[in-house]
Protein backbone atom coordinates (compact mmCIF):
# COMPACT_ATOMS: atom_id res chain seq x y z
CA UNK A 1 0.00 0.00 0.00
CA UNK A 2 1.48 3.33 -1.03
CA UNK A 3 2.61 5.85 1.56
CA UNK A 4 -0.21 8.28 2.34
CA UNK A 5 -0.16 11.95 3.14
CA UNK A 6 0.00 12.67 6.86
CA UNK A 7 -3.33 13.67 8.34
CA UNK A 8 -3.77 16.72 10.57
CA UNK A 9 -4.72 16.66 14.25
CA UNK A 10 -8.27 15.84 15.36
CA UNK A 11 -9.54 19.42 15.26
CA UNK A 12 -8.53 19.85 11.58
CA UNK A 13 -9.85 16.59 10.11
CA UNK A 14 -12.55 16.72 7.45
CA UNK A 15 -15.83 14.94 8.16
CA UNK A 16 -14.81 11.97 6.00
CA UNK A 17 -11.40 11.74 7.66
CA UNK A 18 -12.91 11.93 11.11
CA UNK A 19 -15.43 9.19 10.31
CA UNK A 20 -12.61 6.93 9.12
CA UNK A 21 -10.50 7.58 12.22
CA UNK A 22 -13.43 6.98 14.56
CA UNK A 23 -14.41 3.75 12.82
CA UNK A 24 -10.88 2.38 13.11
CA UNK A 25 -10.57 3.41 16.76
CA UNK A 26 -13.87 1.78 17.72
CA UNK A 27 -12.70 -1.48 16.06
CA UNK A 28 -9.55 -1.42 18.15
CA UNK A 29 -10.95 -0.19 21.46
CA UNK A 30 -14.09 -2.31 21.60
CA UNK A 31 -12.19 -5.53 20.84
CA UNK A 32 -9.70 -4.89 23.62
CA UNK A 33 -12.28 -3.86 26.19
CA UNK A 34 -14.64 -6.78 25.60
CA UNK A 35 -12.00 -9.50 25.51
CA UNK A 36 -10.54 -8.10 28.74
CA UNK A 37 -13.98 -8.37 30.33
CA UNK A 38 -14.21 -12.02 29.27
CA UNK A 39 -10.69 -12.83 30.54
CA UNK A 40 -11.60 -11.59 34.02
CA UNK A 41 -14.15 -14.41 34.28
CA UNK A 42 -11.24 -16.86 34.62
CA UNK A 43 -9.79 -15.25 37.73
CA UNK A 44 -9.07 -17.90 40.41
CA UNK A 45 -10.33 -20.56 38.00
CA UNK A 46 -7.21 -21.22 35.93
CA UNK A 47 -5.45 -24.57 36.43
CA UNK A 48 -2.37 -23.10 38.15
CA UNK A 49 -1.59 -20.00 40.18
CA UNK A 50 0.93 -18.92 37.54
CA UNK A 51 -1.62 -19.16 34.72
CA UNK A 52 -4.19 -17.35 36.86
CA UNK A 53 -1.80 -14.45 37.37
CA UNK A 54 -0.76 -14.48 33.71
CA UNK A 55 -4.33 -14.22 32.45
CA UNK A 56 -5.07 -11.49 35.00
CA UNK A 57 -2.09 -9.53 33.67
CA UNK A 58 -3.21 -10.07 30.08
CA UNK A 59 -6.71 -8.81 30.95
CA UNK A 60 -5.21 -5.74 32.60
CA UNK A 61 -3.03 -5.08 29.54
CA UNK A 62 -5.97 -5.35 27.16
CA UNK A 63 -8.09 -3.04 29.30
CA UNK A 64 -5.26 -0.50 29.33
CA UNK A 65 -4.94 -0.73 25.55
CA UNK A 66 -8.67 -0.19 25.14
CA UNK A 67 -8.43 2.98 27.21
CA UNK A 68 -5.57 4.25 25.06
CA UNK A 69 -7.83 3.98 22.01
CA UNK A 70 -10.91 5.34 23.78
CA UNK A 71 -8.80 8.31 24.86
CA UNK A 72 -8.27 9.18 21.18
CA UNK A 73 -12.01 8.99 20.58
CA UNK A 74 -12.45 11.57 23.31
CA UNK A 75 -10.63 14.02 21.02
CA UNK A 76 -13.93 14.22 19.13
CA UNK A 77 -16.12 15.16 22.07
CA UNK A 78 -17.49 12.10 23.90
CA UNK A 79 -16.25 11.35 27.39
CA UNK A 80 -15.53 7.95 28.92
CA UNK A 81 -19.11 7.27 30.13
CA UNK A 82 -20.40 8.07 26.64
CA UNK A 83 -17.97 5.60 25.11
CA UNK A 84 -18.28 2.75 27.59
CA UNK A 85 -20.73 2.83 30.48
CA UNK A 86 -23.61 4.69 28.81
CA UNK A 87 -23.23 3.44 25.23
CA UNK A 88 -26.14 1.14 24.30
CA UNK A 89 -25.21 -2.50 23.78
CA UNK A 90 -26.37 -2.34 20.16
CA UNK A 91 -23.83 0.32 19.26
CA UNK A 92 -20.67 -1.66 20.07
CA UNK A 93 -18.48 -2.81 17.14
CA UNK A 94 -16.22 -5.52 18.55
CA UNK A 95 -15.60 -8.85 16.84
CA UNK A 96 -18.00 -11.47 18.17
CA UNK A 97 -14.98 -13.67 19.00
CA UNK A 98 -14.41 -11.42 22.00
CA UNK A 99 -17.96 -11.58 23.38
CA UNK A 100 -18.61 -15.32 23.30
CA UNK A 101 -18.85 -16.88 26.77
CA UNK A 102 -16.20 -19.42 27.63
CA UNK A 103 -17.10 -23.08 27.77
CA UNK A 104 -17.48 -23.66 31.49
CA UNK A 105 -14.39 -25.17 33.05
CA UNK A 106 -12.63 -25.66 29.71
CA UNK A 107 -9.17 -24.08 29.87
CA UNK A 108 -8.66 -24.86 26.18
CA UNK A 109 -11.20 -22.17 25.27
CA UNK A 110 -9.45 -19.06 26.71
CA UNK A 111 -6.06 -20.36 25.61
CA UNK A 112 -7.05 -20.98 21.99
CA UNK A 113 -9.08 -17.76 21.90
CA UNK A 114 -6.08 -15.84 23.22
CA UNK A 115 -3.85 -17.34 20.53
CA UNK A 116 -6.26 -16.56 17.68
CA UNK A 117 -6.81 -13.02 18.96
CA UNK A 118 -3.20 -12.22 19.80
CA UNK A 119 -1.88 -13.24 16.38
CA UNK A 120 -4.49 -10.96 14.81
CA UNK A 121 -3.56 -8.19 17.25
CA UNK A 122 0.12 -8.43 16.30
CA UNK A 123 -0.73 -8.15 12.61
CA UNK A 124 -3.06 -5.19 12.91
CA UNK A 125 -0.75 -3.30 15.25
CA UNK A 126 2.07 -3.72 12.76
CA UNK A 127 -0.24 -2.21 10.12
CA UNK A 128 -0.59 0.87 12.34
CA UNK A 129 3.12 1.52 12.91
CA UNK A 130 3.27 3.89 9.93
CA UNK A 131 -0.30 5.19 10.22
CA UNK A 132 -0.90 8.56 8.60
CA UNK A 133 -2.61 9.70 11.81
CA UNK A 134 0.04 10.62 14.35
CA UNK A 135 -2.24 10.18 17.36
CA UNK A 136 -2.64 6.49 16.46
CA UNK A 137 0.99 6.04 15.47
CA UNK A 138 2.22 7.39 18.79
CA UNK A 139 0.28 4.76 20.79
CA UNK A 140 1.28 1.65 18.86
CA UNK A 141 4.75 1.17 20.30
CA UNK A 142 3.54 1.12 23.89
CA UNK A 143 0.87 -1.46 23.08
CA UNK A 144 3.22 -3.68 21.08
CA UNK A 145 5.67 -3.72 23.96
CA UNK A 146 3.00 -5.11 26.29
CA UNK A 147 1.65 -7.64 23.79
CA UNK A 148 4.86 -9.62 23.39
CA UNK A 149 4.21 -12.23 26.07
CA UNK A 150 0.48 -12.75 25.38
CA UNK A 151 1.05 -14.94 22.33
CA UNK A 152 3.94 -16.77 23.99
CA UNK A 153 1.72 -17.64 26.94
CA UNK A 154 -0.99 -19.01 24.63
CA UNK A 155 1.44 -21.02 22.50
CA UNK A 156 3.12 -22.58 25.54
CA UNK A 157 -0.25 -23.73 26.84
CA UNK A 158 -1.46 -24.97 23.45
CA UNK A 159 1.63 -27.12 23.09
CA UNK A 160 1.13 -28.44 26.61
CA UNK A 161 -2.58 -29.15 26.13
CA UNK A 162 -2.10 -31.04 22.87
CA UNK A 163 0.49 -33.43 24.33
CA UNK A 164 -2.23 -35.99 25.17
CA UNK A 165 -5.36 -37.20 23.41
CA UNK A 166 -7.84 -35.67 25.82
CA UNK A 167 -6.20 -32.26 25.71
CA UNK A 168 -5.99 -32.37 21.93
CA UNK A 169 -9.69 -33.28 21.74
CA UNK A 170 -10.65 -30.29 23.87
CA UNK A 171 -8.51 -27.87 21.88
CA UNK A 172 -10.00 -29.25 18.65
CA UNK A 173 -13.51 -28.66 19.97
CA UNK A 174 -12.57 -25.08 20.87
CA UNK A 175 -11.08 -24.58 17.42
CA UNK A 176 -14.21 -25.86 15.68
CA UNK A 177 -16.31 -23.46 17.71
CA UNK A 178 -14.11 -20.35 17.67
CA UNK A 179 -12.38 -20.18 14.29
CA UNK A 180 -15.39 -18.87 12.30
CA UNK A 181 -15.85 -16.14 14.93
CA UNK A 182 -12.15 -15.29 14.82
CA UNK A 183 -12.56 -14.44 11.14
CA UNK A 184 -14.90 -11.62 12.17
CA UNK A 185 -11.86 -9.72 13.45
CA UNK A 186 -11.18 -8.95 9.80
CA UNK A 187 -14.79 -8.30 8.78
CA UNK A 188 -15.55 -4.76 7.54
CA UNK A 189 -17.57 -2.33 9.58
CA UNK A 190 -18.70 -0.61 6.39
CA UNK A 191 -17.15 -1.37 3.01
CA UNK A 192 -16.90 2.29 1.94
CA UNK A 193 -15.43 3.47 5.23
CA UNK A 194 -12.95 0.58 5.35
CA UNK A 195 -11.78 1.52 1.84
CA UNK A 196 -11.37 5.11 3.01
CA UNK A 197 -9.32 3.94 6.02
CA UNK A 198 -6.90 2.28 3.60
CA UNK A 199 -6.87 5.17 1.11
CA UNK A 200 -6.07 7.65 3.89
CA UNK A 201 -3.21 5.46 5.09
CA UNK A 202 -4.63 5.04 8.58
CA UNK A 203 -3.37 1.47 8.32
CA UNK A 204 -0.88 0.10 5.80
CA UNK A 205 -2.57 -3.28 5.18
CA UNK A 206 -6.14 -3.96 4.13
CA UNK A 207 -8.46 -6.23 6.09
CA UNK A 208 -8.20 -8.89 3.37
CA UNK A 209 -4.39 -8.80 3.40
CA UNK A 210 -4.28 -8.99 7.20
CA UNK A 211 -6.71 -11.92 7.15
CA UNK A 212 -4.47 -13.78 4.71
CA UNK A 213 -1.40 -13.14 6.84
CA UNK A 214 -3.30 -14.34 9.89
CA UNK A 215 -4.38 -17.56 8.18
CA UNK A 216 -0.84 -18.07 6.89
CA UNK A 217 0.30 -17.97 10.52
CA UNK A 218 -2.36 -19.77 12.53
CA UNK A 219 -3.27 -22.62 10.18
CA UNK A 220 0.22 -24.16 9.82
CA UNK A 221 0.89 -23.70 13.53
CA UNK A 222 -2.34 -25.38 14.61
CA UNK A 223 -1.97 -28.19 12.08
CA UNK A 224 1.55 -28.70 13.42
CA UNK A 225 -0.02 -29.47 16.80
CA UNK A 226 -2.14 -32.20 15.22
CA UNK A 227 -5.29 -30.12 14.95
CA UNK A 228 -7.57 -30.02 11.92
CA UNK A 229 -8.69 -26.69 10.51
CA UNK A 230 -10.99 -28.54 8.10
CA UNK A 231 -13.36 -29.31 10.97
CA UNK A 232 -13.90 -25.58 11.54
CA UNK A 233 -15.97 -25.34 8.35
CA UNK A 234 -13.64 -23.06 6.46
CA UNK A 235 -14.81 -23.42 2.85
CA UNK A 236 -12.22 -24.49 0.31
CA UNK A 237 -9.74 -25.30 3.06
CA UNK A 238 -7.14 -23.76 3.18
CA UNK A 239 -7.48 -21.09 0.46
CA UNK A 240 -6.53 -17.71 1.85
CA UNK A 241 -7.38 -16.00 -1.43
CA UNK A 242 -10.94 -17.23 -1.36
CA UNK A 243 -13.25 -14.21 -0.96
CA UNK A 244 -16.27 -16.15 0.23
CA UNK A 245 -15.08 -17.27 3.64
CA UNK A 246 -18.19 -18.02 5.66
CA UNK A 247 -18.79 -15.93 8.75
CA UNK A 248 -21.27 -16.45 11.57
CA UNK A 249 -24.59 -14.65 11.41
CA UNK A 250 -23.40 -12.31 14.17
CA UNK A 251 -20.28 -10.43 13.09
CA UNK A 252 -20.08 -7.62 15.62
CA UNK A 253 -18.46 -5.11 13.27
CA UNK A 254 -21.88 -4.37 11.78
CA UNK A 255 -23.36 -4.17 15.31
CA UNK A 256 -24.97 -7.60 15.06
CA UNK A 257 -24.23 -9.57 18.22
CA UNK A 258 -24.94 -12.87 19.92
CA UNK A 259 -27.53 -13.11 22.69
CA UNK A 260 -24.65 -13.50 25.14
CA UNK A 261 -23.46 -9.96 24.44
CA UNK A 262 -26.49 -8.37 26.09
CA UNK A 263 -25.79 -10.34 29.26
CA UNK A 264 -22.12 -9.34 29.31
CA UNK A 265 -22.91 -5.67 28.64
CA UNK A 266 -25.51 -5.67 31.39
CA UNK A 267 -23.02 -7.20 33.81
CA UNK A 268 -20.14 -4.75 33.30
CA UNK A 269 -22.38 -1.66 33.24
CA UNK A 270 -24.55 -2.75 36.17
CA UNK A 271 -22.54 -1.14 38.98
CA UNK A 272 -22.37 2.16 37.13
CA UNK A 273 -26.15 2.16 36.70
CA UNK A 274 -26.98 0.88 40.17
CA UNK A 275 -24.89 3.63 41.80
CA UNK A 276 -26.54 6.21 39.54
CA UNK A 277 -23.18 7.50 38.39
CA UNK A 278 -22.60 10.17 35.77
CA UNK A 279 -18.85 9.69 35.50
CA UNK A 280 -16.37 6.89 35.98
CA UNK A 281 -13.26 6.73 38.12
CA UNK A 282 -10.17 6.79 35.95
CA UNK A 283 -7.85 3.83 36.53
CA UNK A 284 -5.01 5.23 34.43
CA UNK A 285 -3.66 8.70 33.68
CA UNK A 286 -4.50 10.46 30.46
CA UNK A 287 -1.63 9.41 28.18
CA UNK A 288 -1.33 13.01 27.01
CA UNK A 289 -0.81 14.37 30.53
CA UNK A 290 2.71 15.47 31.37
CA UNK A 291 4.10 13.27 34.13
Amino acid sequence: MASAEQLPGPEDLSDDEREAVETLLFRLADDEFVIAERYTEWQVRAPTLESDLALANIAQDELGHARLWYDLLQDFGPDEPDLIWERPAGEWRHSTLTELPFEEGDWADPILRSYLYDVAEEIRLEALVDSSYARIRDRVGKIQGEEDYHREHAENWLERLTEDDEGERRVQQALDRLLPYALTIFAPTDEDIEARIDELGLRTESLADMREEWLDTVVPYLEGLGLSVDEAELPEQYDTHHEGLELPDEIGRDQSHTDDWDDLWDEFTNTYRELDRTEATRIMKDPDEVA
